[in-house]
């Protein structure tokens, strides 16, 4: 098992960048792949990035490639999302994720571990 605690979250103008981190409890990090997911009031959570196991394959969703970073750090028992060139549609509340399976799942029923989430506002 494997508890997930984001931080970072923020209020940024339209352009601006934020990283968020989520921390891991346990030792066998490594054995997740880990997702960030995002709500925007009144949607459904959707899939933002994933990494793999390794770190050395990851996916995105589409309104993001080119924006956002998702990076990992197995010694730390961390990941990260750095979100450059921020837009108002970019608002939500971001979700660290993590699960065992493999490669990099992008459906939020394939996720088994979530965080509480923090806040990410972007200004027009």
């Amino acid at each position: 098992q494997v508890q997930l605690v984001e931080s970072g979250g923020g209020l940024v103008q339209a352009g601006g960048s934020l990283r968020l981190s989520c921390a891991a409890s346990g030792r066998t990090f490594s054995r997740y792949t880990m997702g960030w997911f995002r709500q925007a009031p009144g949607k459904e959570r959707e899939f933002v990035a994933a990494i793999s196991r390794s770190g050395s394959s990851t996916a995105y969703a589409d309104s993001v490639k080119g924006r956002f970073t998702i990076s990992r750090d197995n010694v730390k028992n961390m990941v990260f999302l750095q979100m450059n060139s921020l837009k108002p549609e970019d608002t939500a509340v971001y979700y660290c994720a993590a699960t065992t399976a493999i490669p990099v799942p992008t459906t939020r029923n394939r996720y088994d571990y979530w965080g509480q989430g923090t806040q990410v506002t972007v200004s027009s």
